[in-house]
């Protein structure tokens, strides 16, 4: 498959993501009568990668997020010469869906961005008013524990089939913990997409919506690779 095609697919997937899940929050989670809450918000960010990793895990592996493509390079399970096309398309990806999604969104008299449009925060714009190291710590944990749950499940010797199951599901319960901290991100793509049209706080504390899930990421890689990994499985060869 050509690195054009597979860009192709993670812009895309990470469009279905930003807009799916940041769109749940957007236009459903408060609505008067049938609003989905957190627990739906949670479900409808597991469900964007559900659905993508079993639309185009064939094409690009389905990464939908540069700490995903980060924590698998040095998992020794992605190629080096890949990440920066593959991390630019998936910001591209999650700022189209982003607009998209405002678009949408702009389109009654009630919606307004100071209501954050999904946008992750801490302290004063975190959901629950967590502070810094609360979000900090957060992100990194949950981030560690999701790449786990990604190497794991697409390691050859894992059952076939299942990943985009497991990791869809992995997504949701990390979003159930998250949410109430900064919105949660795991993912500096799915951060950049609303930050980029909140400006603002949003801009100026995207940093940390960056740094901490690819620390995580890392971790993980480090860990799987170092303590569980199969060695036939490397990719560490290609350039």
């Amino acid at each position: 498959m050509s690195l054009t095609k597979k860009c192709g697919a993670e812009f895309l997937g990470t469009f279905w993501l930003t807009f799916g899940g940041c769109g749940s929050a957007v236009l459903a989670a408060g609505h008067p009568e049938v609003g989905i809450g957190w627990l739906g918000v949670a479900l409808a960010f597991g469900l964007t990668v559900l659905t993508m990793a079993f639309a185009i895990g064939h094409i690009s592996g389905c990464h939908l997020n540069p700490a995903v493509s980060i924590g698998l390079l040095v998992g020794k399970r992605f190629g080096a010469a890949e990440i920066g096309p593959y991390i630019i398309s998936q910001v591209v990806g999650a700022i189209a869906g982003a607009g998209v999604l405002y678009l949408i969104a702009s389109g009654t008299s009630g919606f307004t961005l100071k209501d954050g449009f999904a946008a992750n925060g801490y302290g004063e714009h975190s959901p629950g008013k967590y502070s810094l190291l609360a979000g900090l710590v957060a992100e990194v944990v949950l981030t560690f524990f999701f790449l786990l749950i990604i190497l794991g499940a697409t390691d050859r010797r894992a059952p076939a089939g299942f990943a985009p199951i497991a990791i869809g599901l992995g997504l949701t319960l990390i979003h159930l913990i998250g949410i109430p901290v900064t919105n949660l991100s795991v993912n500096p793509a799915r951060s950049t997409g609303p930050a980029v049209f909140v400006g603002g706080w949003a801009l100026a504390q995207l940093w940390l919506f960056w740094v901490a899930p690819v620390l995580g990421a890392i971790a993980a890689g480090l860990v799987y690779s170092s303590l569980f990994a199969d060695e036939s499985d490397s990719t560490s060869a290609r350039k």
